[in-house]
């Protein structure tokens, strides 16, 4: 069976980006399994599996606009450091704060005595993403893997998350959380 949409996959897959970094795969017998055309993987990654079947291998590259997106500025914010808890250890990098949909994760870009800029924009925003995969399974899904599938942007959003705006570049921007940037 080819994959087409509405097909479960299954794959292994190692992505890296230009500087040859490895910033994900799958773990060892634990291939990523979807349901394709319901927008659960980027989509420039979903439009090159289009056609392949179990067995096949291909390296695929996607550029930023077909993955995470570009960066975009607006996503960067100064923040009054008041905002954040006392206690919390606000330093250069990752941080996970809990906002009024959940978790909320953005980059620590400066701190100053008031104020923390941040960027909100996915981490891989504006990078060539390189995927070596092989496809493990293709068959049809099952109909409470299609019930159970949303349409999502393939960063954790889903349509049962509020009416946000996250930056996708796909029309599938409703029910996004902020800040997903996908």
């Amino acid at each position: 069976m080819k994959i087409a949409e509405n097909a479960y996959v299954a794959m292994n897959y190692c992505l890296t980006l230009d500087s040859g970094e490895e910033v994900d795969r799958s773990e060892e017998g634990s291939p990523l399994g979807f349901i394709f055309g319901r927008g659960q993987i980027i989509p420039g990654l979903e439009k090159k599996l289009m056609g392949m079947v179990k067995g096949d291998s291909a390296r695929v590259t996607v550029e930023p606009e077909d993955g995470y997106g570009v960066v975009q500025d607006e996503m960067r914010q100064e923040i009054p450091r008041s905002q954040f808890p006392p206690d919390a250890d606000v330093q250069p990098g990752v941080f996970q704060a809990h906002g009024p949909n959940g978790p909320i994760v953005f980059e620590i870009i400066s701190i100053t005595d008031d104020m923390v800029l941040a960027d909100f924009n996915h981490p891989l925003a504006g990078k060539r993403l390189h995927f070596d995969i092989t496809v493990t399974e293709v068959r049809e899904a099952h109909p409470e893997e299609l019930v159970e599938a949303t349409d999502s942007c393939g960063c954790g959003c889903s349509s049962s998350d509020s009416q946000q705006d996250c930056g996708c570049s796909s029309d599938k921007k409703e029910g996004c959380g902020s800040g997903c940037n996908c």
